[in-house]
């Protein structure tokens, strides 16, 4: 069932869907509905605070609750969704509270959002918000579940009618379907989600983005085991041939005319990570599957700035390996020539996401381009420092700087983190090799990861992402993120390349 979305003014108190959503802010005096909801309080008149009262009902973030109308307005059914406190309204808490109203809605054919969206941002957030908070993963279950998605949304907004307005809830679109496809990817079990497979499931999305006339040109080249043996994807190789689903890379290049500016992404696609030889405790298995969620992000980060027709160059490289444990898996003090001709002494084959991503970091480098951002689940250190819900970004501080604030407004928290001097001594510390994969130490392992992999930029304005532990929600759902695969990473990048297509 497809859900379709409209942008529309119009009072929420006399629309004719089955269910109106209003946003309540909070304030020390006690709820505040926000403006576009002022017409449904107006309809309770008086009876309206006395209402929330009595169903206690706050306004705090996360808080729903139904009420039924009893004709008092048009709509049969009036959804409350908590904005938080009223000095805090901004499209983050408007996108997370779309996010809760999509799963608070049941069974409505029709729905209605009044929620603050009297800016082309406030616009875009109700909208992505509300399509990103009703996600759900189903396609595995022998019953799914019935779908209680509504058909017809409509985004009420004051300016539905301008220009601008109407760009940002296109785009929101846009950058919510990516953000579901790279859900789908990193849900979708190990097993059936191999290197192949992915290579497979990316050569069909870009078919779906680039066909028919007015799409997008993006060119795609997968690179089979034969392909990356005759390059010399040494690292890569490495951690890929210890499974018998052999490796894959996929490169994805989208160059529109006009394009000033050229940004190489990087992602790390481990489909699943067993530790290879330094094998993971069973437990530390759980949720392995979703290694492969900084590759997925760039596959639908650089098809969503296609659609949107960005006028900025972008190739993303997406190096696809299973970590496993066999007789051909590599070993600890193996030493291996990267793509480049660099070398690295393993001693950890746990950490085998940087030894993908050098090799692919060379390869980006290689065209020159203005900018390198990589994105992976790289390390636990970052999940221990900054939680599952902050992401980590180091490199060239001016990069570091765009990220930070592409992250800021596409509603992802991300932090800075150091590449301390003392991290190249530690990297450099290989008495057999150029450089040295993994040192044992407990402090600092994320950085030094970082300081690994900026070994492979060639000076280049560069910098790193990494997610451990913002790919997967293992919790219950929050905002505008569902239970499982969280899409963490694709709105940031797609931010950055709207940034810097415009500067």
């Amino acid at each position: 069932m497809t859900t379709t979305y409209t942008l529309r003014n119009a009072s929420p108190a006399k629309t004719r869907a089955e269910a109106v959503v209003v946003g309540v802010s909070s304030t020390p005096t006690g709820p505040v509905v926000c403006e576009a909801g002022s017409d449904v309080a107006a309809a309770w008149g008086r009876k309206w605070l006395p209402m929330l009262s009595s169903l206690g009902f706050t306004g705090k973030p996360g808080e729903s609750v139904r009420i039924p109308t009893a004709s008092t307005i048009n709509a049969p059914l009036l959804v409350l969704v908590g904005l938080g406190p009223v000095d805090e309204t901004d499209e983050t808490a408007v996108r997370r509270a779309a996010g809760v109203a999509a799963r608070s809605v049941p069974n409505a054919v029709s729905v209605a959002i009044a929620l603050p969206a009297d800016t082309p941002q406030l616009v875009d957030a109700v909208t992505q918000g509300h399509l990103l908070g009703g996600y759900t993963f189903t396609r595995h279950k022998s019953a799914a579940p019935s779908d209680t998605s509504a058909l017809d949304v409509v985004v009420l907004s004051p300016i539905a009618r301008k220009t601008d307005a109407t760009e940002a809830f296109e785009r929101a679109q846009v950058v919510a379907a990516a953000v579901r496809q790279t859900r789908e990817w990193v849900n979708e079990p190990p097993g059936h989600l191999t290197p192949a497979a992915f290579a497979e499931a990316v050569t069909a999305a870009h078919k779906d983005v680039t066909k028919g006339r007015g799409a997008p040109k993006v060119a795609l080249e997968i690179w089979d085991h034969d392909e990356l043996t005759s390059r010399g994807l040494g690292g890569t190789l490495a951690v890929g041939n210890g499974s018998d689903a052999k490796p894959r890379l996929a490169r994805l290049a989208y160059s529109p005319k006009g394009a000033r500016t050229h940004l190489a992404l990087v992602g790390k696609g481990i489909t699943f990570d067993s530790g290879g030889l330094s094998i993971k405790p069973a437990g530390s298995m759980t949720g392995m599957k979703a290694d492969m969620a900084g590759a997925a992000c760039v596959v639908t980060a650089t098809l969503a700035i296609a659609r949107l027709g960005l006028p900025i160059k972008v190739t993303a490289w997406a190096p696809m390996a299973e970590n496993m444990v066999s007789g051909s898996a590599f070993r600890p003090s193996d030493v291996v020539t990267m793509y480049g001709g660099k070398t690295v002494e393993v001693t950890n084959t746990d950490a085998e996401g940087r030894m993908l991503l050098g090799d692919a970091l060379v390869l980006a480098v290689e065209e020159k381009p203005d900018l390198v951002v990589d994105i992976a689940t790289l390390t636990g250190h970052m999940m221990l420092a900054l939680g599952d819900r902050v992401g980590a970004v180091m490199g060239s501080a001016d990069i570091v700087d765009a990220v930070l604030a592409a992250g800021t407004r596409a509603g992802e928290q991300h932090w800075p983190m150091p590449i301390p001097e003392e991290m190249k001594e530690r990297v450099g510390a290989s008495k057999i090799a150029d450089l040295l994969q993994h040192d044992g130490v407990r402090w600092g392992g994320g950085l030094m990861a970082a300081a690994f992999l900026r070994e492979f930029t060639d000076g280049l304005p560069w910098a790193h992402l990494d997610i451990a532990g913002k790919e997967l929600n293992s919790g219950g759902p929050y905002g505008h993120v569902p239970t499982g695969a969280t899409g963490f990473g694709v709105t940031t990048l797609v931010e950055l390349a709207r940034t810097l297509a415009e500067g």
